[in-house]
Order: C-alpha cells, then sequence, then structure tokens
C-alpha cells in the first residue's frame, strides 16, 4: 500500500474541483484495500471511498482524514454470465460487451464512471438500470473485513439507490456478476453508438461536469392536481417521471451563473465548470435551483449527486 499525503481532489473529480485529502490510497488489490481501512481506523479517521469521481463535489476545503480509491479493474467473460472489478469503468465494460457480441449494456454506452459506483447508484438511462443485469455482488465490510456475497434481489436497488447507498458507504464493492445475452455484434454496435451520440449532442460534455444535478421526479411524488402534470412532458426513466431538466429551464434557470460554475443552456440539468468554479458556487447554483422549482411548481427536488462538505 501506497500512502500519499495532500493530493488535490480536484484531480479526481470531473468537475475539477476540491481541495486537497489529508491522506489518500490508490488499493491496486483487497489486500491494500485491507491495509489502508486498518491503517485509517487505528489513527481516527474519517475514511471516503471514492469511485472514478464522475458524480462528486469535494469541499473546497479539501478532506480531513482518508480517501481510498479502488483500483480492482479485472474483466471475465464465460458464457452468458460476466464478472468485473468494481473499478472497471463502464465505457469499458460496454466496449468489450459489444466486441463480444454479448447484449444487456447499450444503454450504458457514454454513461461516466465505473462499474461500482453504477452499482452503488444503480445507474440507468434510455429506459435501462444497472439491477437488471445484475446477478450476484462481492463486497467488504469496512468494520470486520469480512467478504459479503449478495445475489441481486438482495441489493435493495431503487431509484438511482441500493443497499451499498442505504448503508452510507459502510461496504466496499469489490466485484459483480452480471448476466448478458448473445446479440448481432454489429447491431450491438450502431445501439451503443447510438447512445453515445445522443449524450454527445445533448450533454455539456466539452465542460467539466459531473452529470445530472439532481433526480427527475417521479409523476407520483406529484400532487394530482398540481397543473405541472397537465403540461410536463412525461418520459419513462425507469418509471414516469417528469424531466427535472424541463422544470429548471421552465423556471427561466438556463445559463444562470455564480462565479465560475453555470447552468448549463445545453442541459439545464447539469451545472458546469466554465472558469475555475469552486464548490461554493456550484453549492450557490443548487441552493437557487431547489429553491425556484419548489416556489413556481411546489416540487422538491433532490440531489442525484454526491456532495462531500
Amino acid at each position: 500500500m501506497e500512502l500519499l499525503r495532500n493530493i488535490k481532489l480536484s484531480d479526481y473529480s470531473n468537475f475539477r474541483i476540491g481541495g486537497p485529502a489529508d491522506y489518500f490510497v490508490l488499493a491496486k488489490s483487497i489486500e491494500d484495500l485491507v491495509e489502508a481501512l486498518d491503517f485509517g481506523r487505528k489513527n481516527g479517521f474519517d475514511i471516503y471511498i471514492l469511485g472514478s469521481g464522475t458524480n462528486i463535489l469535494w469541499s473546497d476545503n479539501g478532506f480531513r482524514g482518508l480517501v481510498l480509491k479502488p483500483e480492482l479493474k479485472a474483466i471475465e467473460f464465460g458464457g452468458r454470465v460476466s464478472r468485473a472489478a468494481a473499478g472497471v469503468l463502464m465505457k469499458d465494460l460496454v466496449g468489450a460487451a459489444v466486441s463480444r457480441g454479448l447484449s444487456g449494456l447499450e444503454w450504458a454506452s457514454g454513461l461516466p464512471g465505473s462499474f461500482g459506483g453504477a452499482i452503488f447508484g444503480n445507474a440507468g438511462a434510455f429506459g435501462g438500470e444497472i439491477k437488471d443485469l445484475i446477478i450476484e455482488v462481492i463486497s467488504l465490510d469496512r468494520d470486520s473485513l469480512r467478504i459479503i456475497k449478495r445475489r441481486g434481489e438482495a441489493c435493495a436497488f431503487s431509484y438511482r439507490s441500493s443497499i451499498f447507498k442505504l448503508n452510507a458507504g459502510k461496504e466496499i464493492i469489490l466485484e459483480a456478476a452480471l448476466k448478458l445475452t448473445p446479440g448481432d455484434k454489429r447491431s450491438l454496435y450502431e445501439a451503443a453508438e447510438a447512445r453515445m451520440n445522443y449524450r454527445k449532442e445533448r450533454h455539456p460534455l466539452e465542460y467539466p461536469n459531473i452529470g445530472s444535478i439532481f433526480k427527475n421526479v417521479s409523476v407520483n411524488q406529484i400532487h394530482p392536481d398540481n397543473p405541472v402534470l397537465k403540461v410536463a412532458p412525461i418520459k419513462v426513466d425507469p418509471f414516469p417521471v417528469v424531466p427535472t431538466a424541463y422544470l429548471i429551464s421552465e423556471a427561466g434557470l438556463r445559463g444562470i451563473g455564480c462565479e465560475g460554475a453555470m447552468i448549463s443552456p445545453k442541459h439545464p440539468n447539469f451545472i458546469v465548470n466554465v472558469l475555475r468554479a469552486s464548490a461554493s458556487d456550484v453549492l450557490s447554483l443548487i441552493s437557487l435551483v431547489k429553491n425556484e422549482i419548489k416556489d413556481k411548481f411546489d416540487i422538491k427536488l433532490e440531489e442525484e449527486v454526491r456532495i462531500i462538505t
């Protein structure tokens, strides 16, 4: 295990925002993970488990404690059951599956982040969700250092959540098995390419960002008499929702900025770092959006990103 000091967390966030971490470990094996957890526990440090940094807003003050980043990246294919380590990037997993003519992950083409992060937050897009593919997840209990195996149905998957998220990171996802199905390689490639192109056209990928800031709003969470239901577009995600981007746009917030951060005119559920933004700049815009949507539509938004203060 290599223990690093005062590492800039802005280098480990797609947002390019964040102060220094007191201690930082890139764990390339389970042994590294165990050693780092033991070190943190013995010294009484707060420990944060970091994925690929694609949906996290770090504090400008950094993190007082130990940031532990698992770097487990093996992928195995065997028939229809595949197995991948948590540190594998989703783009690499999708590419590997498509190149082998295995279907099931095309919806995730262009999805940022790691496989472990996708499981943690039950990532989804275009009607698909990671939970629909998971057979088994193997994790490490941070306190007891015990290996835990769960079938997919025991992972308490729900909209952008899982038992791992509900347990506040008390377990570290190590790897998971997923079921894919044989398909036509050319058709799979075209489907994956279409999803990728959609993201490039609709999302402000030209600026540092951490994806959709807020969850879409379930129709069931909106009062039946709320007039927004009569005019808003309804999409399936994977159940009927009002897109938060629509609400932000209708509230007139496209392009609104705060110092170096801006609500994207291209996709208003993204906040982008246009000019060396600080976490405070982003938090100000998050607060503004939540207040405006509550005032104008009587709808309470919930963040999809993780905010570390």
